[in-house]
């Protein structure tokens, strides 16, 4: 099937067999500099896979400057009822929240309402006693403050939602605050002395914070009237309301030998409003929502005439902003930018023609979105699967996308 159009494919029941009909035209592919036949053979892969029951669907879509070349669905939201997947399938894009919070922290650092070099304690004063974790077990002082600019590079030295000392201290839930989950946060000892290590970390959360106290309004309501809404990303929020329910694709485990079971990554569902509106993991969305966030970036800060960050704001977010010390500790030759996202720096033992200023990030339920700056390509893939990435499917998408580039 022609990737000019949006399919849809339906696989139902075990053993089956694809139907795509056409439901919308859209430009054909080489209009904006990209081949048809790559982007083709995503629908291939994607329905092999679903054939497999390794997913029980998908939907991918690739833009470039702007324009939506491919948007392809296959399978279905949920085995139980059979309701297929389309473009308006919302998935839990977990850690791409972190993305959309570090678009928000620039804005107002545009504005004047802080510096990256400014102490969290200023503005969040339980900060102020924070300790660091000693290998025998006590703790001391910091050596210097957590900084903004930490938070957004994950060299704060706080820790990951799920790790052992956050699960043990009931870090966080969603159930409670985003001032209760800081409070909780600072109790547990910083890892290692800010600046001076990487750690994926729940700090994504504490910036969410700080954009509440730096705009004067709540968090979600700073994101729809500043993000959201300017950019049209109209299926995007931090729960899904009861009239969207019927989009919302169910997570499904992978076991060996028995297929697709269906699971719960949340205590509280994403059919609940959290009380917790976190930065770090908290939104729902869409693959045509995510395509035009993700081309505003790969657009240097604008689309369709609706300018969020200066050039340079942009520029800077997306390179890689870890020190030297902190890159050579790390594998693969990417580093880490303030856009929340991995920047490969060093393209040399990359694999299937990666280009050296990508950058990607990810969720721990299947989405990814990537932008390939030099062409001004988007990718945005979308499953809801543990384990999040079966048979190398990102990777394997993304080498086509990187084909299908003209120059």
């Amino acid at each position: 099937m022609s990737s000019r159009t949006r399919i849809l494919g339906a696989l139902v029941g075990a053993g089956m067999a694809a139907a795509s009909p056409v439901v919308a035209q859209l430009p054909r592919p080489e209009t904006v500099g990209l081949s048809s036949g790559p982007l083709a053979e995503i629908t291939e892969l994607l329905s092999a896979v679903v054939a497999e029951q390794r997913l029980a669907g998908a939907v991918v879509g690739v833009a470039r400057d702007g324009q939506v070349a491919y948007l392809g669905a296959v399978g279905v939201q949920d085995l139980s009822t059979g309701a297929p997947m389309s473009e308006r399938s919302l998935v839990r894009v977990y850690s791409m929240t972190k993305a959309v919070t570090a678009v928000a922290v620039m804005m107002l650092e545009e504005e004047g309402r802080f510096e990256l070099s400014d102490p969290v304690s200023r503005w969040l004063p339980a900060f102020a006693n924070v300790r660091v974790l000693n290998p025998d077990g006590s703790t001391r002082a910091p050596a210097r403050p957590v900084t903004v600019e930490h938070l957004l590079l994950h060299t704060s030295g706080l820790s990951h939602r799920t790790s052992a000392e956050y699960r043990d201290a009931r870090v966080r839930a969603r159930d409670m605050t985003l001032d209760q989950l800081v409070q909780n946060m600072v109790r547990v000892p910083l890892r290692f002395d800010p600046g001076e290590g990487y750690l994926y970390s729940e700090s994504s959360s504490v910036l969410g914070r700080l954009v509440e106290i730096w705009s004067g309004q709540p968090f979600d309501v700073f994101l729809q009237e500043r993000v959201f809404g300017p950019l049209g990303m109209t299926e995007t929020g931090f729960w899904v309301e009861p009239t969207r329910q019927g989009h919302l694709t169910s997570v499904y485990s992978t076991t060996e030998g028995t297929g697709l079971r269906a699971i719960e990554m949340e205590e509280i569902p994403f059919t609940v409003r959290p009380t917790l509106l976190e930065g770090a993991v908290g939104l729902v969305s869409t693959v045509p929502d995510f395509l035009r966030f993700g081309s505003m970036l790969a657009n240097r800060g604008e689309l369709d005439g609706v300018r969020l960050l200066q050039e340079r704001t942009v520029a800077g977010m997306t390179r890689n902003g870890l020190s030297d010390e902190i890159m050579g500790t790390r594998r693969g030759g990417s580093g880490w930018g303030l856009a929340n996202v991995s920047v490969l720096v060093d393209a040399t033992d990359a694999a299937d023609g990666a280009r050296a200023g990508e950058y990607r990030w990810d969720g721990s339920a299947g989405t990814e979105f990537w932008v390939d700056p030099s062409s001004g390509t988007v990718l945005v893939t979308a499953w809801q699967s543990q384990p999040a990435n079966p048979s190398q499917l990102r990777q394997r998408i993304t080498a086509l996308v990187r084909q299908a580039i003209q120059p």
